[in-house]
């Protein structure tokens, strides 16, 4: 699928940014823009997005993920001597809630967290490859780890990768996480542009509705 730069997935992403930084913001430009110190807890119920019932979408992940879980038990118990096994996740709308409900930190993906913390608490490492801008990095983190995802990479894209096609882009992290001597054991996401491209052992697509999710 050919996705091109300025996508509805990276036109959302865009305005989640602008709200983030908006809500994370610190009233004196002085101060240190640090995300522990900077957010502030805003929370709401959530909503349909674009259409999509919440409860739906959740029965729809839980559906996948009860695929992956199997897998991953299996493939984490056969661990090689040596080997360094990784897990790619895309982020919105994949590990956090991103579409449903205005809130910062944005709330886990609950069936993707319960998959993430079985393969974190077996020495898995969790990377995070996201269409979002290099300017909301911190508090992109910080939302993770907040949300119960051990963080051992995240992928931002910079200035010169937002005119990237994103499934190149994508592809070129994963290509980065297997040159630090990882072995991706899954690659997981929303949208075809998340798992396009190899370097995975296997993928798991959750569900975007013909793209009406980011």
């Amino acid at each position: 699928m050919q996705t091109r730069p300025w996508s509805r997935r990276a036109s959302v992403t865009a305005v989640s940014a602008a709200a983030l930084l908006a809500m994370a913001a610190p009233a004196d430009a002085t101060t240190s823009t640090s995300a522990t110190t900077a957010a502030t807890a805003v929370t709401a119920a959530p909503t349909a997005a674009a259409g999509v019932d919440y409860a739906a979408w959740q029965k729809d992940c839980q559906a996948v993920m009860d695929q992956a879980l199997p897998y991953l038990k299996q493939r984490i118990a056969a661990t090689k001597p040596g080997e360094k096994q990784a897990i790619v996740f895309d982020i919105d709308n994949t590990t956090l809630e991103t579409d449903f409900g205005f809130s910062y930190p944005q709330p886990a993906n609950k069936p993707v967290l319960e998959v993430a913390r079985y393969a974190q608490e077996r020495g898995v490492a969790l990377f995070f490859v996201t269409a979002r801008p290099g300017i909301i990095y911190s508090f992109t983190e910080y939302n993770l780890k907040q949300a119960g995802y051990r963080v051992s990479g995240l992928y931002v894209r910079n200035f010169i990768d937002l005119f990237k096609n994103v499934a190149e882009y994508k592809t070129a992290q994963r290509v980065d996480v297997e040159r630090k001597g990882y072995t991706i054991i899954a690659n997981i996401g929303n949208s075809a542009t998340d798992l396009s491209g190899g370097h995975a052992e296997k993928t798991y697509k959750l569900p975007d509705y013909d793209g009406q999710l980011s």
